[in-house]
């Protein structure tokens, strides 16, 4: 027996009473089921689903209240101006990535044609964003995981970005080209004793994407010294990290000989994003 979308919402919204974002993902699954944009939700609220439909949303409500992350049920998620496709293989792009975007974007001139490198890309968030935005730069996009580089691709074929370059790399092994005008990073930054790692939404990513090691800092230690090798001369390098490791990573790049190392705090005033340029 069909029911109405009225109806299944309010069923969602009882089923995900414990759940904070309860309604908005209610109706995000919900349109992700119908094939159609939220807002028609509220257009056509009498609107009668399939039963085949019915069923397969009400699966995923169960899922997400057991705290399967939306943007895995849905299988996309928005990130700057961009539809991403994301799974389980792939970290989903958070609004802290975002930051990270904007800064490198206010350091590169609208016509340069620079030569970025994104370390650790994921589903390719961070560079592809970078590359629609500046499209005369050459941007490189590395990941140890194939797996996370097949979504990568998928999205950089979707936008027709010919100037993203995707390699499977272990960070910066194997790179031997002209040095490059700036190199981004959202590394893992939890460290391995965080909580977080096992608890709530988290609990569902990658942790090869999340784990920094001691203190989360492990990687960024990694990354620092060797990024300055693969710089041209006042070459960028940003970061994105924990927002209680400014500090700790402005220290690094100062160790490591960077310029004016600096971190740029995001809409909560937590600094998430540190820089440096090399000397």
């Amino acid at each position: 027996m069909s029911e109405t979308v009225h109806q299944l919402l309010h069923q969602a919204y009882r089923v995900l009473a414990g759940v904070e974002t309860a309604r908005l993902d209610a109706e995000l699954l919900l349109a992700c089921v119908l094939g159609a944009r939220r807002e028609t939700l509220y257009a056509h609220p009498e609107r009668e689903v399939p039963e085949i439909m019915i069923g397969a949303f009400r699966k995923m409500i169960d899922e997400r209240r057991m705290l399967q992350p939306v943007a895995y049920l849905t299988g996309r998620r928005e990130f700057w101006s961009l539809d991403l496709k994301v799974n389980p293989d792939t970290l989903i792009p958070r609004p802290e990535s975002e930051l990270l975007v904007a800064a490198a974007l206010e350091r590169i001139p609208e016509q340069a044609a620079w030569r970025l490198l994104d370390l650790g890309t994921g589903c390719g968030a961070i560079a592809l964003a970078i590359a629609a935005e500046r499209p005369r730069c050459e941007v490189y996009a590395t990941d140890i995981s194939q797996a996370a580089l097949t979504i990568a691709e998928s999205n950089r074929k979707a936008y027709h970005l010919q100037n993203v370059h995707l390699r499977q790399a272990d960070w910066l092994n194997g790179f031997a080209e002209e040095p490059f005008h700036m190199i981004l990073s959202n590394p893992p930054y939890l460290a391995s004793d965080d909580a977080a790692l096992h608890e709530g939404e988290t609990r569902f990513e990658p942790r090869l994407a999340l784990d920094g090691g001691e203190r989360g800092l492990e990687r960024i230690r990694q990354i620092i010294p060797s990024a300055g090798v693969f710089l041209e001369f006042g070459g960028y390098l940003l970061l994105e990290h924990g927002c209680d490791q400014g500090a700790a990573v402005r220290s690094l790049l100062s160790a490591s000989g960077y310029r004016d190392p600096v971190s740029l705090c995001d809409l909560a005033g937590h600094e998430r994003v540190s820089l440096g340029q090399s000397a």
